[in-house]
């Protein structure tokens, strides 16, 4: 069977948003995080959320079969959590990381937990003078349009190497890198507005997702 990217009629079918079910799923599961329930609400699941976002993924040049769509099941053999299901769902697509959950939509780019190598390079960009400056014009801009810059982890001081007083070293105790905008649900997530706020967002973090494509490595 042919991908929604591909198929035929894929003009005919197009992502027109996420029902307002989409968000009420998300909360019933939190409240209701366990087989019984879910195997009882699995076709609302696939019809509110995971079908749409595969419009969604289609819809921004993409084929939802290679994009990555994170499964409803949590990986619990690590975890002291044992609820079975993650309360959203995520997709990549050319370095965007795309987030649903009941708070709404979270889109952004960036690289999480690299390499020891992977940082490495990242901090050698930072600290050379041409690539860290533009580094630092890129996320001073995101920061004047209220982009959240941050990061999953932080060292207290400089890394070994590198200064204290170095003049990124709001960067250099990063040990990633993200950027993006959490868009809070309302009418629009239902329409084809939703899109439209999705894609506004890529092009906006863009410059930082070229920025680590150059000088970092390739985001997936």
């Amino acid at each position: 069977m042919p991908s929604i990217a591909s198929s035929p009629e894929r003009k005919a079918v197009q992502f027109t948003g996420f029902p307002r079910d989409a968000l009420e799923f998300f909360r019933d599961l939190a409240r209701h995080n366990d087989r019984e329930w879910f195997s009882a609400n699995r076709d609302r699941y696939e019809r509110a959320c995971r079908e749409p976002m595969k419009l969604l993924v289609a819809d921004l040049g993409a084929d939802p079969v290679t994009s990555r769509i994170t499964r409803i099941n949590r990986d619990l053999r690590f975890s002291k959590d044992k609820s079975p299901y993650r309360t959203y769902i995520a997709t990549g697509v050319r370095g965007n990381y795309i987030h649903l959950s009941a708070d709404g939509l979270y889109v952004g780019a960036g690289f999480y937990k690299p390499e020891p190598a992977t940082l490495v390079r990242f901090r050698h960009a930072i600290d050379a003078n041409a690539s860290g400056r533009a580094l630092q014009r890129i996320i001073t801009s995101l920061r004047r349009k209220r982009y959240m810059v941050e990061t999953h982890e932080k060292l207290a001081s400089a890394p070994r190497g590198f200064s204290v007083d170095h003049p990124r070293i709001e960067f250099l105790q990063m040990k990633d890198i993200f950027a993006g905008k959490s868009l809070k649900p309302g009418p629009w997530i239902s329409t084809r507005r939703a899109l439209e706020r999705v894609k506004r967002v890529m092009t906006d973090v863009r410059p930082l997702a070229d920025w680590l494509r150059e000088y970092v490595g390739p985001l997936h």
